[in-house]
């Protein structure tokens, strides 16, 4: 097995641990590149069905392309997509684009928040309707207490300190501190009553190997990875105030798959162009402590 089909083997591992174990199961979906080959590892895990629910956190400030892209793969895919949102934030403007907090306050409002009452069924949740495309009220209130994440633990200094099974409380706070040991393939899923806990089946995956994967199995992905023309491309994806393109000039997979390789981004994080990280610190551990993806 070469070092992909390794990766491969224990992502689709993490997963049926996952199914086996917790009764209610969801899955974030950001529409990134790492959460879309998460879903298509869940597809391989289950034999081209995905068994849970996609739930993507609505901030109504992400680049429109990015929600035609969702829409379009749930149909395709026949996915049993959820959001959430903070609607009263959006509603009092509580958001940064709008003046009136910081970006971080904006992020923990529309993604920290909106995830924890999404995830915890106290907020509405809204599930596509595949007859027509559009989506109705969810009836469905039930908590999820086991969420598949693709968190990977090179992209950025918190997620390194995740495990495959990272636990949370039932506020979706993370203690650092108090994460189980992990040793070989050998994983905690057994956690007292109440407890939130976050599944990474990508944690030891890399940016490089991401691609790889992608151009290996002909993900389709959003076309704003690539240059179209101006020399620029996103290498990660978020809201449009917050998320800024890199200059390159490749405009496939496998011209990124060269430009990483050739170590053009060696001194430049992927996440350098989220501002909100740099009002951080440079990280996002104090918005992850809270609930943060």
């Amino acid at each position: 097995m070469n070092q992909l089909d390794q990766l491969e083997a224990r992502s689709v591992y993490i997963f049926r641990e996952a199914y086996a174990n917790f009764k209610n199961l969801c899955m974030l979906w950001s529409i990134g590149k790492d959460s879309t080959v998460l879903l298509w590892l869940a597809r391989k895990a289950f034999f081209g069905h995905v068994p849970f629910p996609l739930v993507h956190i609505d901030t109504h400030y992400k680049i429109p392309a990015m929600i035609e892209y969702r829409n379009k793969l749930a149909l395709e895919f026949n996915l049993n997509l959820i959001y959430g949102e903070n609607t009263e934030a959006l509603a009092n403007k509580l958001t940064f684009p709008d003046g009136n907090v910081d970006r971080l306050t904006c992020c923990k409002n529309l993604k920290a928040d909106a995830l924890k009452n999404t995830l915890s069924g106290d907020w509405p949740r809204y599930k596509l309707n595949h007859s027509n495309g559009e989506f109705d009220l969810d009836t469905n209130r039930e908590a999820y207490t086991g969420v598949i994440v693709g968190a990977r633990a090179d992209e950025e200094g918190s997620r390194s300190k995740e495990r495959y099974f990272s636990p949370r409380n039932k506020e979706s706070s993370w203690d650092v501190g108090d994460q189980p040991p992990e040793f070989w393939n050998q994983y905690k899923t057994d956690f007292a009553p109440g407890t939130h806990v976050r599944i990474h089946p990508l944690l030891d995956w890399t940016e490089l190997n991401i691609w790889e994967y992608i151009e290996r199995e002909k993900i389709p992905t959003v076309d704003l990875y690539y240059n179209q023309g101006e020399g620029k491309r996103f290498r990660s994806l978020g809201c449009w105030p917050c998320t800024h393109s890199v200059d390159s000039e490749s405009r496939n997979v496998v011209e990124i798959i060269e430009e990483l390789k050739t170590g053009k981004f060696a001194n430049i994080a992927e996440r350098s162009g989220r501002a909100q990280d740099k009002e951080d610190g440079g990280g996002l551990e104090t918005l992850r402590r809270e609930g943060y993806m």
